[in-house]
């Protein structure tokens, strides 16, 4: 074992064992309650960050119970030498049983001038060494180090033994059963009477599991920057996109451009509270070729850039066909066609609108969605739905078509779900609709749209959302 004289002072001596068990059980408490922080990560491990979380409790268990172990060590005192103990408590060759402080630290003396070396009963087993056997001496050690470890090995020794330069350094070392172990080691060397080297003393732990451990944490923490940099990423391409195919408008909007019977148009994209749930949903307003106006609102299923990218697909065949003269009933159902036929399944909601001018008339279809709602001297309600289905939700649907005279003065408010927080279905309408008083008297579709906003648009919402308001001036 190593001797109480190392190279400039002497070892220090132990606490007493009053105050060793005060530490171990302040350890304990702390692993407990490290354990009950685990237990409370645990999840499916889909997510990075509770993988993280999850690694680093692991680690921090890990060398709490080292620690608890070592504290034990340092109470009770060292174990006795191979040749000390009885034979009946020698493991076989290769084994180390999981969990025993015996099998991760262990200490050497190596006498420089006798060449002799004497290992504890630790030691034999961190290098898979048969206790019967003889220790090895300084210049045998390096035929069980990994190669390219060798180096290291070798210069820590002739720093220690040449200019007594403490040892505190990592290697790797090859089992009999070949399994790679890490070994963390620290010694000094002895000095005799006269000052020079006598013999050099070293503690080596198997540090195995807490460098998989730390590796582990290492790994997680990367996994997770990386996949907060995608998710960064995707975000700023699913608002880049979103912005790049909703109308470029702002404040109020008049269709169509020439005529004296136009409709006022505002509208406001809303955004969930976190701003990071981008979806599919659109508004959009668009003068068609026979001066008629295009109204539509939607939605797509699911966030980020699926989500956008298919709403982007989604508006621009809706644009396409009703620019060539498609009714809003056959669109609905070419629109639901091509959502079918899309190599990634999903559902969609939408509303769409042609207003003619001439008569003031207003010919619509849904697909599974809110329908418009109708402001006329400071009362409201919801415009009697035509049948249709979700897009995507069946193959072959047919979408019924409803049609509206409007009067000047009327107020159309086009929604997708979520707009009002806390409400759906019903719930979400009725509240839209108690706001019909504040509603007539407001002058333009901006001013609407501001109401609304202020209604809805301050309050935190779980998902983001648009309205579209339509106002008749003659």
């Amino acid at each position: 074992m190593p001797s109480p004289l190392s190279a400039d002072r002497p070892a220090a001596q132990p606490s007493g064992r009053g105050s060793v068990d005060a530490l171990i059980s302040q350890a304990r408490r702390l692993k407990s309650d490290v354990d009950a922080v685990r237990r409370d990560a645990q999840g499916d491990g889909s997510d990075p960050q509770e993988r993280w979380q999850r690694a680093l409790c692991d680690l921090a268990l890990h060398q709490l119970s080292d620690l608890d172990e070592h504290l034990a060590q340092l109470r009770d005192g060292p174990a006795p030498a191979p040749e000390e103990a009885a034979p009946a408590v020698h493991p076989a060759p290769g084994d180390t049983p999981s969990g025993s402080l015996l099998s991760r630290v262990g200490s050497a003396e190596w006498n420089l001038l006798t060449d002799e070396a004497s290992w504890s009963g630790e030691l034999y087993q961190i290098l898979g060494r048969d206790p019967a056997g003889p220790a090895l001496t300084l210049d045998e050690l390096p035929s069980l180090i990994l190669e390219e470890d060798r180096p290291k090995l070798t210069a820590m020794v002739t720093d220690c033994l040449v200019d007594a330069k403490p040892i505190d350094g990592e290697f790797r070392v090859v089992r009999p059963d070949g399994s790679v172990r890490t070994v963390h080691m620290m010694g000094e060397p002895v000095l005799d009477a006269d000052g020079s080297t006598a013999s050099m003393w070293a503690v080596l732990r198997d540090v195995s599991e807490l460098r998989r451990h730390r590796r582990t944490v290492r790994e997680t923490g990367d996994s997770l920057h990386r996949h907060q940099q995608r998710a960064q990423s995707e975000h700023r391409l699913a608002v880049e996109l979103q912005e790049a195919v909703l109308p470029p408008w702002r404040g109020s909007l008049r269709l169509p451009h020439r005529g004296p019977r136009t409709l006022d148009l505002a509208a406001h994209y809303l955004p969930s509270a976190t701003s990071s749930l981008i979806g599919g949903n659109w508004y959009d307003a668009l003068e068609l070729s026979d001066g008629e106006t295009l109204l539509s609102v939607g939605d797509l299923t699911g966030h980020g850039v699926a989500a956008t990218s298919g709403m982007a697909m989604l508006l621009g065949a809706l644009r396409g066909m009703a620019m060539a003269g498609t009714q809003p009933g056959q669109l609905m159902a070419w629109l639901n066609q091509l959502l079918d036929a899309t190599v990634q399944p999903a559902l969609g909601s939408a509303v769409c609108c042609r207003y003619r001018p001439a008569t003031r008339t207003l010919v619509w279809a849904q697909a599974g969605h809110p329908a418009p709602l109708l402001f006329r001297d400071g009362t409201g309600h919801a415009l009697h739905a035509p049948a249709g289905v979700l897009l995507g939700a069946t193959t072959g649907a047919t979408y019924g078509q409803a049609e509206v005279t409007l009067e000047p003065g009327d107020l159309l408010l086009l929604h997708t779900d979520g707009l009002v927080p806390g409400h759906e279905g019903r719930a979400a309408v009725d509240r839209l609709l108690d706001r019909a008083p504040r509603f007539g008297t407001a002058r333009t579709a901006q001013d609407c749209l501001r109401l609304v906003v202020e209604e809805c648009g301050e309050t935190e919402r779980q998902d983001d959302a648009c309205v579209l308001i339509a106002k008749v001036n003659s």
